[in-house]
């Protein structure tokens, strides 16, 4: 009983996200997010310091899916009205934009996908306390629950239409909020292993200069990862 009880937990936290909310949506990430979600029939407000460029955007994309369920709006309007948002802005805008928006997130979960890469992105430099989503959690406070993912897939691979065998590291303090988004990133198309509380973040994080590092030696256009066991 308790197993089926925890599977329809589940179920209903999935079937209560309709509208999404991708702050910094203009970007690679945020676009590639943007189309797999909407085909996938979820509502996505694209969050913009500039909602004129958003709104652009959106007009852009409907049109290019011949779908109608892309709103482009300010970033505090796309993360109020959503049920779940995703941050998917550079580490240098990441956190002024969570400051901005944090009050409009409470009591939902953000997904963050930053990675703190600095001028050589080669170079692993995380921040002093551990990592870009372990600095959300701090600046959005308890009322917020924040989940760390895609930081070691590339955008252009979330975004193919192809088989995607790179898989993907979610860290959270709260299990129940990862597998949350595990399940819409299935969505995508990727295959998801939760990685344990949101200071494991650290690890995914680094990932990406690693493997810009793979990429650049060996003449690969994305490296990633796979799970294995033996």
């Amino acid at each position: 009983m308790e197993l089926l009880e925890l599977f329809l937990k589940k179920k209903n936290m999935i079937e209560e996200i309709r509208k999404i909310g991708i702050l910094g949506g203009t970007g690679a990430l945020g676009s590639a997010l943007t189309k797999k979600w909407a085909i996938a029939g979820y509502e996505i407000l694209i969050g913009s310091r500039d909602p004129v460029k958003a709104q652009k955007i959106a007009t852009q994309v409907n049109s290019e899916l011949n779908v109608s369920n892309i709103q482009g709006l300010d970033s505090k309007a796309a993360a109020r009205e959503s049920d779940i948002s995703v941050l998917t802005v550079p580490y240098s805008s990441h956190a002024d934009t969570l400051n901005l928006v944090k009050e409009d997130l409470k009591g939902k979960i953000l997904i963050d996908t930053t990675v703190p890469l600095q001028k050589m992105v080669t170079k692993v430099q995380l921040p002093a306390i551990g990592s870009a989503a372990m600095e959300a959690q701090i600046i959005l406070g308890t009322e917020v629950e924040v989940v760390a993912a895609l930081q070691n897939i590339g955008s252009h691979l979330v975004g193919s239409e192809d088989t995607i065998s790179a898989e993907v590291l979610v860290t959270a303090n709260n299990k129940g909020s990862a597998e949350t988004v595990m399940s819409l990133l299935s969505c995508l198309g990727l295959k998801c292993w939760y990685a344990g509380g949101l200071e494991n973040s650290a690890a995914a994080e680094a990932l990406t200069s690693v493997l810009i590092v793979i990429n650049k030696n060996y003449k690969l256009k994305s490296s990633g990862i796979k799970i294995t066991s033996h």
